[in-house]
C-alpha cells in the first residue's frame, strides 16, 4: 500500500527559511544561526507526538484540526518517520496521518519550531484526503518553492518518471526478540525484461537458503533464526535500473492459474454476477474496452481508504466495503477481469518517489496486469484513483521509478511457512515457533545522481 510524498526537502527548506529571515528583519534580529543542540529524526518524532498528545488531553481524546473548509475531530494514526525533517535551526517538518470517526484518513503537514523537547508547532496544512492530495509544491526560477494545484502539476510531480530511472533500494529489517526456533521467508528480487537488478548487499543472521517458488517464478530467501539472531537486522540492497512499462507480449503461454480462484481473489458467482451486469452491452466489444470498463468500475466505486481490515488483498472484502488500499484495488479488479473471463494477474514491490532523489519510502505497492489483443497490460488503479487525470496514463502504463519484488498470489516453498502458502509478498513472513510476527520493516532508495 502506497502515499506519494509531495513536499520535498529543498522545498520545505526554503520555505522554512523564508519564514525564518521574514521573522528576523520583523523583529531586527540577526539571521545567523544561534548555537544550539542538534535535532535528529528521533527529536522530532518525539515532538510532533507530544504536541498531538497534549491536543488530545485539551479536547477530551481527539485532536482537533480545523481549517477554511473543515472542523474535525481526528484521532492519530501514524507519524510518517521517513519524512521527518530538519529544515535548518530548530526549524522542522513532520507529516502526521489523522483519522476521523467515519475512517476518512487525513495527512496533515505540521511545521515545528524549537529544540530537543521543546517545539512548537507554527503551521498545519491539510495536504491529503485517503491519499488523494490537494496541491503539490514547485520551484521557481529563484530557487523558492510555491504550492501548484494537482491539475496542474506535472506528471513527475506526481509520482511518474517515463522512459528510464536508476536507483539503489535498501530493504532493512528488524528482528524481535527470538527466544525459540524462528523462520523466516523474504522476497529476493529478480531481473525481467524491465527491470535489471543487481544484488549489491546481504546481510543476514542465521542460517539462509535460496528458494525457486516455480509457479511464479520468485526467488525466495529462507532463514532459519535462534535466540542469537534476536535484535538483529536484515540488510539487503540492490542496484535497480528499470524502464518503463507498456503493454508487451511475453513468450511464455498464457497459463490458465490467471483465469482461476486465490484464496483471497475469488472467481465465483458473485463476481460473475457483477462483471455481467458491470459489462452489459459490451460483450460484444473487444477484451481491451471490456478491461476497461471494469477499471473504471473499480475506480468509480472504490475509495482508498486504510482501516479496517485493508492491506490483505481480499477482494470479497473490498467489494463488501468498498474502500482498502492497493491490494484490495488491484484484487477486486482481477476478480472481476478473470470472472469475465479476461486472464489477469498481480504483482507487488515498491513506488520510488518521483520529486526527489534519497530517503525512505511509505512501505509497498502493488499493481496488476491483464490480457488482451496478444499482449500484457499493466493497470495502477489505486493510483488512477488518487489522481483522475492520470487515469489514462495508468490504464496500459507503470512508471519507471519502481521496483518488482515479487509476482502472484498463494506463494507455495519447500521448506515453506506452517501457516500455509504466502498470500503476497513484499514484507517478511517470520514465524517463532510456529506463530507469525510482523517485523519492523523499511525500505528506503537513493538516486543515481544523473537525474
Amino acid at each position: 500500500m502506497i502515499y506519494i510524498r509531495i513536499i520535498l526537502l529543498g522545498c520545505l527548506f526554503m520555505l522554512a527559511s523564508c519564514q525564518l529571515d521574514s521573522e528576523n528583519k520583523k523583529e531586527g534580529k540577526d539571521n545567523s544561526d544561534p548555537v544550539e543542540k542538534r535535532v535528529d529524526i528521533a527529536d522530532i518524532e518525539v515532538g510532533i507526538r507530544l504536541y498531538i498528545e497534549k491536543k488530545v488531553r485539551e479536547s477530551k481524546g481527539y485532536f482537533h484540526f480545523k481549517d477554511n473548509h473543515r472542523d474535525l475531530r481526528l484521532k492519530l494514526v501514524r507519524v510518517h518517520t521517513e519524512y521527518l525533517s530538519s529544515l535548518g535551526p530548530r526549524h522542522h517538518f513532520a507529516c502526521v496521518d489523522l483519522a476521523d470517526a467515519n475512517g476518512d484518513v487525513y495527512d496533515v503537514d505540521f511545521f515545528l519550531k524549537g529544540d530537543s523537547g521543546d517545539m512548537r508547532v507554527t503551521q498545519t496544512t491539510l495536504h491529503k484526503l485517503n491519499g488523494k492530495p490537494f496541491y503539490s509544491w514547485k520551484q521557481r526560477k529563484d530557487k523558492t518553492w510555491h504550492r501548484v494545484a494537482v491539475e496542474e502539476a506535472s506528471r513527475e510531480l506526481l509520482g511518474i518518471i517515463e522512459g528510464e530511472d536508476e536507483f539503489e533500494f535498501y530493504y532493512q529489517v528488524e528482528l524481535p526478540e527470538i527466544k525459540e526456533d524462528a523462520k523466516a521467508w523474504i522476497p529476493i528480487a529478480r531481473s525481467d525484461s524491465f527491470q535489471t537488478i543487481e544484488l549489491i548487499r546481504l546481510k543476514t543472521p542465521g542460517k539462509r537458503k535460496m528458494l525457486e517458488e516455480k509457479q511464479y517464478d520468485n526467488l525466495i530467501l529462507y532463514l532459519e533464526l535462534g535466540e542469537e539472531s534476536s535484535n538483529k537486522q536484515i540488510e539487503i540492497a540492490y542496484r535497480v535500473a528499470r524502464r518503463e512499462k507498456g503493454p508487451y507480449i511475453e513468450q511464455t503461454p498464457v497459463a490458465g492459474i490467471y483465469l482461476e480462484s486465490n484464496l483471497l481473489v475469488p472467481v465465483n458467482t458473485r463476481f460473475r454476477s457483477i462483471a455481467n451486469e458491470t459489462l452489459q452491452g459490451k460483450h460484444e466489444e473487444s477484451t481491451l474496452v471490456q478491461a476497461r470498463v471494469l477499471y473504471d468500475y473499480v475506480i468509480e466505486n472504490m475509495r482508498y481508504a486504510k482501516f479496517g481490515d485493508y492491506g490483505s488483498g481480499d477482494a470479497v472484502y473490498a467489494c463488501d466495503s468498498k474502500t482498502g488500499n492497493c491490494t484490495e484495488f488491484h484484487s477486486l479488479f482481477i476478480a472481476l477481469a478473470r470472472s469475465a473471463g479476461i486472464p489477469a494477474r498481480f504483482a507487488v514491490g515498491a513506488s520510488i518517489p518521483s520529486e526527489r532523489n534519497e530517503g525512505g519510502i511509505d512501505g509497498y505497492h502493488c499493481w496488476a496486469e491483464f490480457y488482451a489483443e496478444g499482449k500484457w497490460w499493466p493497470v495502477d488503479i489505486s493510483e488512477a484513483d488518487k489522481y483522475s487525470n492520470l487515469a489514462t496514463y495508468y490504464f496500459g502504463r507503470h512508471p519507471a521509478n519502481r521496483i518488482e519484488l515479487s509476482r502472484g498470489r498463494d506463494l507455495v516453498v519447500e521448506p515453506g511457512p506452517e501457516s500455509g502458502p504466502i498470500n503476497f509478498h513484499a514484507y517478511p513472513v517470520l514465524e517463532i515457533d510456529g506463530h507469525q510476527i510482523k517485523p519492523e520493516t523499511s525500505f528506503s532508495f537513493i538516486r543515481k545522481p544523473t537525474r
